[in-house]
């Protein structure tokens, strides 16, 4: 029998198994359902913009391209190093005004092109003052339906 608490753990044998220890850290913090299917971070300048150097945002208002799903409010990538063509949706300074249309060519001729029916399509002659400034690449337009979380 053994004497006291004390000659019983010095006389004991000391286990100390090796244990695995898990590939990663685990987070304290609430789960995301999506960090199982992460990926490297995407750099939107990159993926989303050929010329990014030439490249800008705009925020557009009024609503003579919502049939194009061009809302107030949204933003437009710009580029302006594509050439624009038929049927390209372009901002362009008319008459020392910027204006976002759609540009079309007929009968030789070059029109900027509303997709709102209340706006009537400007025909673009040598009287009328037009540069196409870029050629609208993108839009960035918010959905709702959420709220805002914190």
């Amino acid at each position: 029998m053994v004497a006291s608490l004390h000659d019983f753990i010095a006389s004991a044998h000391v286990f100390t198994p090796e244990l695995p220890l898990f590939g990663c850290a685990i987070p304290a913090g609430f789960p995301s359902p999506a960090d199982d299917h992460l990926d490297a971070p995407l750099d939107l300048t990159r993926h989303l913009f050929r010329h990014p150097a030439s490249t800008f945002l705009a925020r557009v208002s009024g609503d003579s391209m919502i049939g194009a799903g061009i809302h107030p409010g949204d933003l437009v990538a710009v580029d302006r190093a594509l050439r624009a063509a038929h049927g390209s949706i372009v901002v362009a300074v008319v008459e020392g005004e910027h204006t976002i249309k759609r540009l079309q060519m007929r009968a030789g001729h070059a029109w900027l092109v509303a997709e709102n029916p209340r706006y009537p399509p400007l025909a673009v002659d040598h009287s009328v003052g037009l540069v196409v400034w870029g050629v609208v690449t993108h839009v960035i337009h918010a959905l709702g339906g959420g709220q805002p979380t914190g």
